[in-house]
């Protein structure tokens, strides 16, 4: 990347959606371009600057005079620092009050300042971004944090009502089979089902708050200067192809510029960024998960973390549990203190008796970087985008337990198209999760094609990231084409 030079400071705001899964890979592209001369400004909710200063420490967020961090009000009650808002709280405020004032009123501070603002890159479920570009002139570039496949099902949330396909008539279609119906009409995707769908449109309301904000942001990135997608090429190749054709889609789509995965880019590229290790997890990592790995046999640990977001019934964690004691592997889970609805996350004592010296439970942990380690050898996630992106990074398989959104795409693919993947029935039950487990784990015919088709995708992942590669060359486009 020595070839990028910029002659006058480039300026550019960053603003992710405020929850975990989009201010890691935003974080990350923000270092990314500051390690390549940019003048960055990170823009959070107060609500969210507040628990990153909690968990990483005053000191992380102190900024360099080229990095400062910025928060907005996010029009919300207060609520607990420990757990993620509640989303469709949260999408309504974003729609209703993060444009004025608030944003205006930074961006109008930020215009007179020195270097002025060149640039806004938008979470594309930041939308009000472009209106705000738009008002001061300043060209607007949209982030897509999770995959091509997922975005394409959101643009075409549009002819899933034209086609008559929501809302339901009734919540029958949610356990009648409706949702085993095969989809062979959006470009670029294959072998799926509705229920391989983001979630959004099983509803019996028109009004659905969560499937009109995903339908809005996602079809106001045809008003971007282009996007940017955190992806690989030779991963979802077909969709972004249809996509960058804008085959049947409602508007033509700018230029699009893969760049992912961007935890290896960044990897790549900011080795000497002072900001290399500051981190941006809400939650407090602990420490201690890599020690505990290091004690393990290679491939002998289940890592499980479900995410920021998923939540489940307290019996299902139990299932959960059993499933993973009766496998017989070590475990290593992630349990956020909300993970379990209306409750505290408390796992049966005879769980905890029955798995006494082979299981280590921890709050949050640096997910990247345990992955990666040699004792884990098989994911059991949410199936998020950055979930499925890192265990590709560490050549890990995967189960999924998908909850909401695209993670059912996700895990669509991650089964039928990438086979490195494996999906659990939402009604999760302990003989399945066991059964699985020992199928990923165990040196037979399935979990040693899954395992190898990890390393394939981990190898090329790699090769997109380095010089040469696709996305090591998009990311040097997207600079000099698109943000200078």
């Amino acid at each position: 990347m020595g070839s990028v030079h910029i002659s006058k400071k480039a300026h550019a705001v960053i603003v992710p959606y405020p929850t975990q899964g989009h201010i890691t890979p935003a974080f990350t592209l923000a270092k990314l371009l500051h390690s390549h001369g940019f003048h960055i400004t990170f823009v959070n909710t107060d609500f969210n600057h507040h628990r990153l200063l909690r968990s990483q420490g005053a000191a992380a967020l102190a900024g360099l005079p080229d990095f400062n961090f910025e928060s907005i009000p996010d029009g919300l009650p207060p609520s607990d620092l420990s757990a993620t808002q509640d989303i469709p709280a949260l999408c309504t405020s974003i729609h209703n009050n993060f444009l004025f004032p608030p944003f205006l009123e930074l961006l109008e501070k930020l215009k007179s300042g020195t270097p002025p603002v060149t640039q806004i890159i938008s979470d594309a479920l930041m939308s009000f971004c472009v209106d705000a570009g738009k008002k001061h002139g300043i060209p607007v570039t949209g982030f897509w944090t999770a995959s091509a496949c997922g975005l394409m099902g959101y643009l075409h949330f549009q002819a899933l009502i034209q086609r008559g396909i929501t809302p339901f008539k009734d919540e029958s279609y949610l356990k009648n089979g409706y949702l085993e119906t095969g989809v062979d009409w959006i470009p670029g995707m294959k072998n799926i089902r509705l229920k391989d769908l983001p979630s959004f449109f099983r509803t019996t309301n028109p009004n659905e708050i969560l499937f009109n904000f995903l339908d809005t942001s996602s079809r106001r990135l045809a008003e971007a200067k282009a996007i940017i997608i955190n992806t690989f090429d030779d991963l979802e190749r077909p969709v972004l192809d249809a996509l960058s054709a804008s085959l049947l889609i409602p508007a033509p789509l700018p230029p699009i510029y893969t760049i992912g995965p961007i935890n290896l880019l960044s990897r790549r590229l900011s080795e000497i960024s002072p900001l290399k290790s500051n981190g941006a997890n809400l939650w407090k990592e602990d420490a201690g998960c890599i020690e505990w790995l290091d004690g393990r046999n290679p491939r002998s640990v289940v890592l499980v973390n479900f995410g920021s977001i998923t939540v489940m019934s307290r019996g299902h964690l139990v299932e959960f549990a059993w499933g993973l004691a009766n496998s017989g592997y070590d475990i290593l889970w992630v349990i956020r203190g909300d993970l379990v609805k209306g409750e505290s996350a408390m796992l049966p004592p005879e769980f905890v008796e029955e798995t006494k010296g082979r299981a280590l439970m921890a709050s949050w942990c640096a997910q990247e970087e345990v992955l990666a380690h040699p004792a884990v050898g098989v994911f059991l996630t949410h199936a998020g985008w950055n979930s499925i992106l890192e265990s590709f990074s560490a050549g890990v398989p995967v189960i999924c337990w998908p909850f909401f959104a695209e993670q059912h795409t996700n895990c669509r693919y991650a089964e039928a198209e990438w086979g490195v993947g494996m999906e659990i029935d939402g009604d999760v039950k302990r003989e399945e999760v066991e059964v699985l487990i020992r199928k990923a784990m165990e040196e037979e015919e399935e979990g040693k094609e899954m395992k190898k088709r990890a390393m394939e995708w981990k190898q090329s992942a790699v090769t997109a990231i380095q010089k040469g590669g696709s996305s090591f060359a998009n990311f040097e486009r997207v600079v000099k084409e698109v943000l200078l």
